[in-house]
């Protein structure tokens, strides 16, 4: 048996070992005999205990392990194709742009949003203002690509919007009351719990979608680590690749920050997780590699959050910069151990 292929099998086990443990976890204790009938619909027991696990650890469960996957593989394709081992979503400002169109609509509109007919409060206001947010740079960034063909400055480019993006919601939440900067806070902390049965349809369609599309982009890549000229001698379209690469990124970035707010280092690390793993830079391998791992580490990290004796849920942000720093720290050293050698 190949060496990948072990590595995809226990990665595979991995992550359902902690999708259980994520079902397991929590301020109330259910035994896992319980858990398991009432997934399979055959408990006849406490209705509390089937609402908290249908409505509340399974899909926070769920939320969890396709946005590892949708960050890590974000992080991934920015990271080649921009041949920058620090590219990734927040770079380009798509979270920050998130932020904003969250930010907007809590302090200036009092937590609604209306568009000609159309009305939403709450919840749906927060969601619906935070995917425009993203889709919003991610199109802007788009556009700006069409007329900037250097990679790196489109990345210098894409952090002059998130720095925009963000003085912008710095300046926001000067002027809020004490009540929107709090429910602010809470929401830029991240937390996958937001996520509904309701809502779990369309938010795994649009990244299983997306996904899909991440791997139309393999042989491209792969051409791309070899350079630019080299891919265009092969007769790819490295501009249209690029594209077709940040509408991917785009829509799988704001999906994610729109139902579970802005999450950090998940994109940013775990590529390089999946490097030090599977020990290649070929995408038919690592890209799978870093959705498992993406998966792996985000079900980790959520699981941290719920640790027994702990009031409460903490926010994922509180724990992915954990887990995340000391791996982008150990590349960093890397990189400049090369570049002294």
């Amino acid at each position: 048996m190949k060496k990948s292929t072990v590595l995809f099998i226990f990665l595979a086990i991995i992550i359902i070992l902690l999708a259980v443990f994520n079902l397991l976890a929590g301020s109330v204790d259910i035994p896992a005999s319980d858990v398991f009938r009432i997934l399979t619909g055959q408990f006849g027991g406490k209705e509390s205990w089937r609402f908290i696990i249908l409505e509340s650890r399974l899909p926070q469960t769920l939320a969890a392990l396709l946005s590892g996957s949708a960050l890590a593989a974000s992080g991934l394709l920015l990271q080649t194709a921009f041949r920058n081992p620090l590219a990734g979503p927040d770079v380009f400002g798509i979270n920050s742009g998130a932020s904003l169109g969250v930010a907007i609509v809590m302090f200036a509109t009092g937590g609604s949003m209306s568009a000609m007919l159309f009305t939403a409060t709450g919840f749906m206001a927060i969601l619906l203002a935070s995917f425009a947010g993203a889709i919003g740079v991610s199109a802007l960034i788009l556009f700006l690509s069409t007329l900037v063909r250097s990679n790196v400055l489109l990345l210098i480019i894409g952090l002059m919007v998130g720095y925009v993006a963000s003085s912008a919601v710095s300046l926001l939440n000067f002027f809020a009351t004490e009540d929107g900067v709090r429910r602010y806070v809470l929401w830029g902390m991240g937390n996958f719990g937001g996520l509904s049965l309701t809502h779990l349809p369309l938010f795994s369609a649009t990244i299983l979608l997306s996904l899909l599309g991440s791997f139309a982009l393999v042989k491209p890549l792969n051409a791309m680590l070899l350079g630019v000229n080299y891919a265009e001698s092969l007769g790819i379209n490295t501009r249209r690749t690029r594209n077709i690469l940040l509408i991917v990124t785009g829509l799988l970035t704001a999906i994610v920050t729109a139902f579970c707010g802005p999450i950090s280092f998940i994109g940013l690390a775990v590529p390089h997780i999946a490097r030090l793993i599977f020990a290649t830079d070929n995408h038919r391998l690592l890209l799978p590699g870093t959705l498992l791992s993406g998966s792996a580490v985000t079900l980790l990290c959520n699981l941290l959050c719920t640790f027994p004796g702990i009031a409460g849920i903490l926010p994922i942000n509180s724990i992915t910069p954990l887990l995340g720093a000391p791996v982008i720290i150990y590349v960093l050293l890397k990189l400049g151990a090369k570049s002294n050698g």
